[in-house]
């Protein structure tokens, strides 16, 4: 199958360079997937789709679009690249627009990524369906759920690109995943909410599902009898599961295209500390069995591992080729891939301890940063933490502040990352933040 995308990639670029193109970069895809969901006792979707398309970026005499189908038959196919280059040449020119350096394709790793179960294939319709209704038959056993879906969903996806300039590569990945949402009926009037997810390429990777049952009504139960917080100043020990989306913000700006528009706190900081030494983080797409591992990105660039942060000083941004070429930075890769701590140690229980008395932040609740300036306002749940112990449910709290200053504030990194997303995100521990509440 990868052969025969190959052979459509590079068709479609045969193509465009018939029709006048000076540089293609040609994409095709196949996956498929698999969903079961189970709600309330009862099996209520199963769904099987197949994808197929092909994507194309075109470089006209100095023009630059994008283009995609999901029709690859030969003569369809003829048509639609013809039709591309010439919507092309209606465009306004772009001196920045080009194929990538065919140098940048170059060091390409050989690595075996562990991508691919091949025996996600053998997974029977009476397994999924085992699953979902194990983890429904042991929540639905707590007399105060109102209603609960499990679900178990399983992918299988292929893509091969090819460029005009001497790119040829594909990539294969398997996933599975299982989980399940629950909402409680509190005594109080409220509706707590829970959900918990995991998986990753690998069947072996899943948890048993008792295990993702019960820690699904173990969190939705911890929400019960929710109470607002105080506003105070202290310690917030951030759980690994919720670390994703505060890091998401933090590198939100961390790229060439935002620094050149204007619009991030990262510009002009490169080679400074602008965090605490705790914080070294790296972006690694050669992680095996990562969520976002990959030999090369979306241009064909061949990845490496990439220090954006070393010991509190920024070190990398992303820089694509093209916003490099406007803001006159090298290319790095475009995107991020599996962001990775290094350097911590303990984990959720251990640094609550040490802290004593602070606030563990379990989820977000909303809110927004400024790509700009970096300043931040986030709703937010957890619990007080009082003498290293677990308070009662608090919500319906803000914490403000600013992303550089609060990282500056760092005062520990765990080596419990959350396994279940391409950000690995330990237990992070913050001293002197600001939190909104009663």
């Amino acid at each position: 199958m990868l052969e025969e995308l190959q052979q459509r990639a590079q068709q479609a670029v045969e193509l465009a360079q018939a029709s006048g193109a000076q540089g293609v970069f040609a994409g095709a895809s196949r996956g498929r997937s698999v969903q079961f969901e189970y709600r309330d006792g009862h099996l209520e979707k199963v769904q099987e789709s197949t994808t197929r398309a092909l994507s194309l970026q075109l470089y006209v005499d100095r023009r630059y679009s994008t283009h995609s189908t999901t029709d690859l038959r030969p003569d369809e196919l003829k048509s639609f690249v013809a039709d591309a280059v010439e919507l092309t040449r209606a465009l306004q020119p772009d001196p920045h627009r080009a194929l990538p350096d065919p140098a940048l394709y170059e060091g390409r790793s050989a690595a075996d990524l562990d991508l691919v179960d091949p025996g996600l294939s053998e997974l029977t319709q009476d397994e999924r369906i085992a699953w979902c209704a194990e983890m429904d038959e042991i929540i639905r056993a707590d007399e105060r759920v109102i209603s609960t879906t499990a679900g178990v969903s399983n992918g299988h996806n292929l893509s091969a690109s090819v460029s005009s300039n001497g790119f040829s590569g594909s990539h294969e990945s398997t996933s599975i995943w299982m989980g399940t949402e629950i909402s409680l009926r509190d005594p109080e009037g409220g509706r707590p909410e829970a959900s918990n997810w995991i998986g990753g390429p690998h069947r072996s990777q899943l948890q048993s599902p008792r295990q993702v049952a019960e820690e699904a009504l173990r969190r939705a139960t911890a929400r019960l009898g929710t109470r607002k917080g105080p506003t105070r100043t202290g310690t917030l020990v951030l759980e690994p599961r919720a670390g994703g989306r505060l890091i998401g913000h933090l590198l939100r700006a961390a790229n060439a295209r935002s620094i050149q528009q204007g619009r991030s706190f990262w510009a002009g900081k490169l080679g400074q500390r602008l965090f605490s030494e705790r914080l070294s983080l790296i972006d690694d797409p050669l992680l095996p069995r990562g969520l976002s591992s990959r030999t090369f990105d979306g241009e064909g660039l061949a990845s490496k591992r990439l220090p954006l942060i070393e010991a509190g000083l920024a070190r990398n941004v992303f820089v694509d080729t093209y916003y490099g070429r406007k803001a006159e930075m090298p290319p790095t890769t475009g995107g991020s891939s599996n962001l990775i701590f290094e350097g911590g140690q303990g984990d959720q229980a251990h640094w609550m301890a040490e802290v004593g008395d602070g606030v563990l932040l379990t989820s977000w609740l909303g809110g927004n940063s400024d790509a700009t300036t970096g300043d931040f306002s986030f709703g937010m749940r957890g619990h007080p933490i009082e003498g290293g112990q677990i308070g009662p449910a608090i919500g319906e709290m803000n914490v403000t502040g600013n992303l550089i200053d609060l990282f500056s504030k760092l005062v520990a990194v765990g080596d419990d990352g959350w396994a279940y997303s391409s950000t690995r995100s330990p237990t992070l521990v913050f001293e002197g933040v600001q939190f909104s509440g009663a």
